[in-house]
Order: C-alpha cells, then sequence, then structure tokens
C-alpha cells in the first residue's frame, strides 16, 4: 500500500485500543467519540481482511494478527512522537520533567514543597499536568504520575509506591467559629455548616467514628475535588474534613484550626511510573 494511501486515523484509533485493552479508555485519549473509534476499526479490519479484535461484553481482546500489528504500530507512533519533539524543542526546554497528579495534591502539597525543589535543582523545570485520568508514559508525556487510591492497587503496565496514607480530621476557619460560637464536644459539629467531598460518606465515617448518629449532615455543599473542600473550609463556609497533609501549611498559619478527634485513614497517595524493561 502506498504511504498517501495509509489509514493513519483508523491506525491511530486501532493502536490506542489495542495498547489500552479498552475502546473507553481510548476514547479518553484521543478526544473522540467511542462510534468514531469503533467505525475506523472496522474500517481497518475490512480493508485488512482480518479481525483485529475478538469482541466480549463489555471488553476487548487482541488476535493474533492483531497483537502483531500492534506492536508494530506502537513502536512507530512512539518514534514518530519523540522524533517530532526532539524538532520542536530548543536544548534549554530538554530539562523539563513532566509529572501527572490529581488536582488536589498539586495544590496541597506539590505546589508547596515546589520553591524547594527549584532551590535544590535549578536547571530542571516540572510541568504539571493536573488530571486525575490514567497516563500511559508514552512518548515525551509524565514521566512520573500521583495518584490516590481509597485501597491499595495496582495501575495496568506500571509500578506504584506509597507516599503517606490520607489522615483526616475535622477543620474549621475562625471566622466560621467567631460567627458561630467554637463547638465544645463533637456533637456540636451537627450546628455547624458543613462541606462534603464526593458524597456525604466521610462525615458518616466520621460520626460513627465518634460515636454520634448520622442525623443532621444531608445538608451542605458536596464538592469532587479534595482542594476545594479545603478552600471552602478555609472562606469559613462550613466545618470540613481533609487531610492533614495537605492542610498543614493552613493549620501551621491559623487559618484554619483542627477540632477534635477522631482521625481516619481514608485511601492513600502513591507514586506510579512506568514498569522499566531495563
Amino acid at each position: 500500500m502506498k504511504r498517501g494511501r495509509l489509514p493513519l486515523t483508523a491506525m491511530r484509533s486501532f493502536e490506542a485500543a489495542g495498547r489500552l485493552e479498552s475502546i473507553t479508555l481510548a476514547v479518553e485519549e484521543l478526544f473522540v467519540s467511542q462510534a468514531a473509534i469503533s467505525r475506523q476499526i472496522r474500517g481497518l479490519e475490512e480493508q485488512l481482511g482480518k479481525d483485529l479484535f475478538e469482541r466480549h461484553h463489555r471488553a476487548i481482546k487482541l488476535t493474533p494478527a492483531g497483537r502483531d500489528l500492534l506492536g508494530v504500530l506502537t513502536a512507530c507512533f512512539d518514534r514518530m512522537e519523540s522524533a517530532v519533539q526532539a524538532a520542536a524543542l530548543t536544548p534549554a526546554a530538554r530539562a523539563l520533567v513532566r509529572i501527572s497528579v490529581e488536582p488536589s495534591f498539586a495544590a496541597g502539597r506539590l505546589l508547596p514543597a515546589l520553591p524547594e525543589f527549584n532551590g535544590a535543582h535549578p536547571d530542571i523545570d516540572v510541568q504539571i499536568d493536573s488530571d486525575p485520568r490514567l497516563v500511559s508514559f508514552r512518548g515525551d508525556g509524565p514521566v512520573l504520575a500521583v495518584r490516590f487510591a481509597p485501597v491499595a492497587r495496582n495501575w495496568p503496565k506500571t509500578q506504584a509506591r506509597l507516599l503517606y496514607d490520607c489522615e483526616m480530621a475535622v477543620v474549621a476557619a475562625p471566622s466560621l467559629l467567631a460567627e458561630r460560637g467554637m463547638p465544645q464536644q463533637p456533637a456540636d459539629l451537627l450546628h455547624l455548616p458543613l462541606v462534603h467531598e464526593e458524597n456525604r460518606d466521610l462525615w458518616k465515617r466520621w460520626l460513627a467514628a465518634a460515636g454520634l448518629p448520622e442525623a443532621g449532615i444531608e445538608r451542605g455543599p458536596i464538592f469532587d475535588d479534595a482542594a476545594l473542600v479545603l478552600q471552602s473550609a478555609l472562606r469559613g463556609q462550613g466545618a470540613a474534613i481533609v487531610d492533614l497533609a495537605a492542610a498543614r501549611t493552613d493549620l501551621q498559619a491559623g487559618r484554619i484550626v483542627r477540632l477534635f478527634e477522631p482521625v481516619l485513614v481514608h485511601g492513600a497517595y502513591f507514586l506510579v511510573a512506568a514498569i522499566s524493561n531495563a
């Protein structure tokens, strides 16, 4: 087949789906619809006269022909990406490390630590991708990622190292306490506005650990990111349960204060990298 007639779009769709072993993950990587990727792969199979995937309910598996083609395409796309980036980068830009981090970790832990890192490594710039989605560690993309997981887990084709367990405690801003009064016992928290992360389960767990009923917590804003929960608490919008490590600077400065026990262990952060082939 002549180069000018190579179905590059279809090959890119197949390569992403085959490498990630998922049409859904390929959709996220390529930012196209599932229907478009499926159509491109079907067209490529028709052009080749071979099935590239075995299709099961909500799953795909490469055929032998698909595995052979995937190995060639992945290597070619990686070399193309590296060549294009090498041609575009200046020598100064090569001292750049890309890290993919959870947004809440970026705001609460990474940004405060950057000045110290920059002082120790003035010749290295850090590019931070604040994105919770899984990364593939290919080409000039992120070489490290920081990910939160509720329980210990393995990400596909990666190695992970525990950074720290998340110890969660109740905090509130002095402005809120001045307006509503300092709670004298844990039950008094139910008279304050409450801020929630993702759902109301964390407050339910904390109240259960404190020996209190759940009644009274079905109220207050719910944020999908821990950094937003902390910002809401800092602005006096309610009492919140936050990661003590992420809130350390604000606690030390007195912008928020910690209220009562217990401390909950709620998941952990992991440093994630590609599995070395060496």
